[in-house]
């Protein structure tokens, strides 16, 4: 794999106009939610699923005299995930009020970070395509979260619920390195992997504890920067997806019709997979940014930096470094069996003192594949780490062929049970006996002459004889051996 500067146009992601090609530049803005049981400047639950206006306080209200006191863990995770993206850590950061009004924000601002944010520039890596791919980091600031408003349960009047109010989210903000949809969904992937390894956030979008405002502008392959469009509150990876290519392909309909790009604010709707105009863009003079004055600047040392750095977890890049090492897996492999950290714990004991390749194909090509069927996860899966470790092991040691082991899989997936003593119970062990399987051979031999002949002359055919073999010993034959005695049998070498 090759390291890929972002901004140098690549062709590959360049889309074809009818007059000539673009490329798309991306940046977004990910809000996520800070895992902590309470808000991020009153003591209210952060409880998901409470009934409206339940997890709120004077202070989410905003009641009169009532004044916000920082978190102090909504802080050192904010850290904690600066570090984990290895940005600079700012010792000294400030509160801002972010001034406009919503129904659902009863301050009438938000309190939010602009010029001195908490994080500063960092980067994260991804791979694309078989390229690795490096996309700055520009800042993460924390700020408390509006509340929502409810236009559905009733004919001519809104609702608001202000469980969401006050909850801690940090912000992340990338630099516009991204370059088409598949980076983009990479991206949202490998930072939900790595808030997820470091416990920051939980990373469920559905729940909106995870979501994208993504900004998409086109231009000439490696021309000026073009204006651009934001798309708001996307909750989901595919979502976003289909939102960059939707918003791209409108704008150069625009300028290739000789029109020009409104900056502004747009929604995505995933029933019509159109971008829709939501309101004109803002601009932070728009907002009226000043310091918020009931809250003191945030500073801390070198020190307290470094005990939350000497804490953190193995994260996926450095883990899948490690897989490749230690087990000897692709670094495709390693980079599918870390995008979870409860995925990589389990391949990890699968593949503890076993073959860690055969381990690897046998998570992702059936294990994974099963899981994605019934709607599972690793945390639910029927087959744990120690059954599907027996499974790899009885493989490796030839005791069962691989097509045993997959109808030995489905029956500790249905069932459970020790492999080991299942294989020994219902006579599964692959028959390794050399004179066993002569016996089969010469038999097949003696009774396909015209297959013989055929063999002789396109050895490729061997594989007729080798399914027979396997047919007649109940697919129990050793492989292997079943190819040399073939191969001697029938004076192929």
């Amino acid at each position: 794999m090759t390291l890929i500067d972002t901004r140098t146009p690549n062709p590959k992601n360049f889309i074809k106009g009818s007059t000539q090609d673009w490329e798309i530049i991306i940046g977004m803005e990910v809000h996520a939610q800070v895992t902590s049981e309470s808000k991020l400047f009153s003591g209210s639950s952060t409880e998901f699923g409470k009934p409206a206006n339940e997890n709120v306080s004077f202070v989410d209200s905003a009641m009169p005299g009532m004044l916000p006191v920082i978190n102090a863990e909504c802080v050192r995770q904010a850290v904690r995930t600066g570090l984990g993206l290895k940005a600079a850590i700012n010792k000294r950061s400030i509160f801002d009020r972010k001034n406009y009004f919503y129904p659902d924000l009863p301050q009438g601002y938000q309190i939010s970070q602009y010029k001195d944010p908490i994080v500063g520039e960092g980067k994260v890596q991804l791979e694309v395509d078989g390229d690795i791919v490096e996309i700055g980091i520009e800042r993460l600031h924390l700020e408390q979260d509006a509340g929502k408003s409810i236009h559905d349960l009733h004919p001519s009047m809104s609702f608001v619920d202000l469980n969401r109010s006050g909850i801690a989210l940090m912000e992340i903000v990338s630099k516009p390195d991204l370059r088409s949809s598949d980076e983009a969904k990479a991206y949202l992937s490998k930072l939900r992997a790595i808030l997820r390894y470091l416990g920051t956030c939980d990373g469920n979008m559905e729940q909106g504890s995870m979501r994208a405002d993504i900004n998409v502008s086109v231009r000439a392959p490696g021309g000026e920067f073009g204006t651009r469009c934001e798309i708001k509150n996307v909750n989901s990876m595919r979502f976003a997806g289909q939102a960059i290519e939707y918003e791209a392909r409108r704008q150069i309909d625009i300028l290739e019709d000789g029109g020009a790009i409104d900056q502004e604010t747009r929604l995505y709707d995933p029933k019509t997979g159109q971008t829709r105009s939501m309101r004109t863009k803002e601009e932070a003079h728009d907002y009226r940014y000043f310091p918020d004055p009931d809250l003191l600047p945030l500073e801390f040392d070198d020190a307290f930096i470094a005990e939350l750095a000497e804490n953190l977890p193995e994260l996926p890049d450095e883990k899948a470094a490690r897989f490749v090492e230690t087990y000897g897996i692709t670094p495709y492999d390693a980079m599918v069996l870390t995008l979870e950290r409860e995925s990589a714990d389990f391949y990890e004991k699968v593949a503890e003192g076993r073959d860690g390749k055969l381990a690897a194909n046998w998570m992702i090509n059936e294990f994974f594949a099963r899981l994605n069927k019934e709607g599972l996860d690793v945390s639910t899966s029927p087959v744990s780490a120690a059954q599907l470790g027996g499974i790899v092991e009885l493989i490796s040691r030839g005791e069962i062929s691989g097509k045993i082991g997959k109808d030995l899989f489905e029956i500790v997936w249905a069932e459970g049970g020790d492999p080991a003593e299942i294989v020994e119970a219902r006579g599964m062990k692959q028959v390794t006996d050399t004179g066993a399987i002569e016996t089969i051979v010469d038999e097949i031999i003696a009774a396909n002459p015209d297959q013989v002949e055929k063999v002789k002359a396109k050895p490729g055919l061997l594989g007729w004889f080798v399914g027979q073999v396997m047919k007649q010993s109940g697919g129990k034959a050793n492989p292997k051996a079943v190819n040399d005695i073939l191969k001697a049998k029938l004076e192929l070498e």
